[in-house]
């Protein structure tokens, strides 16, 4: 007897199945093209998740892929490719966070970088709110910084957060509203 293969559901439309089929049989080419597709959405949470630490963020972004690369055989399908990779990659940083345990400090080039962008008010740049946001998320305190990111632009519960984190489900509340607690007192005026 034969193994049919997954409902096509899990396609999504987009493609991505029959890629991550194929990469799971050694086809580098369509890897590649996964990797294109994602890499983005990957950068984006694995960079808040790391403090905006660039260097550290890219470093987090290739070691997912890798991981992706070697656990794509064992892929079964159940859940969208892209679900799929994205939570690999968030595992990926938050296991960074739990074996650092200390508060990272911003890469000299990072900091520099941040300290260039324009302040609240600066004429002609309408993301200056956004932009503070940013920054004020980047100096808060590695958890509460990933629960924050995870709840608040990731959409996960408290018990998956609670589960990733190794924390219950009320210190992830809690750390959430530190989080906010931190982020109200640092933006001021401008939240």
């Amino acid at each position: 007897m034969t193994e049919s293969p997954q409902a096509p559901a899990t396609d999504a439309g987009d493609g991505d199945h029959a890629l991550a089929l194929a990469a799971a049989a050694g086809d580098t080419a369509a890897f590649e093209a996964l990797y294109r597709r994602h890499s983005a959405r990957v950068h984006g949470v694995v960079l808040r998740l790391a403090g905006w630490q660039r260097a550290r963020a890219e470093d987090l972004v290739q070691e997912a892929f890798l991981r992706a690369w070697q656990a794509l055989p064992g892929w079964r399908g159940d859940a969208a490719f892209g679900t799929w990779l994205h939570r690999l990659a968030v595992n990926v940083a938050l296991m960074d966070l739990r074996a650092r345990r200390v508060r990272p400090a911003l890469d000299g080039d990072d900091a520099a970088a941040l300290d260039a962008l324009p302040a609240a008010g600066s004429p002609g740049h309408g993301g200056s709110l956004a932009i503070d946001l940013a920054r004020a998320v980047a100096t808060l305190p590695p958890r509460a910084r990933a629960v924050l990111v995870l709840h608040d632009i990731e959409g996960w519960t408290h018990g998956e957060i609670g589960a990733a984190l190794d924390m219950a489900t009320g210190s992830s509340k809690s750390q959430l509203h530190r989080a906010r607690g931190l982020l109200r007192a640092r933006l001021g005026d401008t939240a």
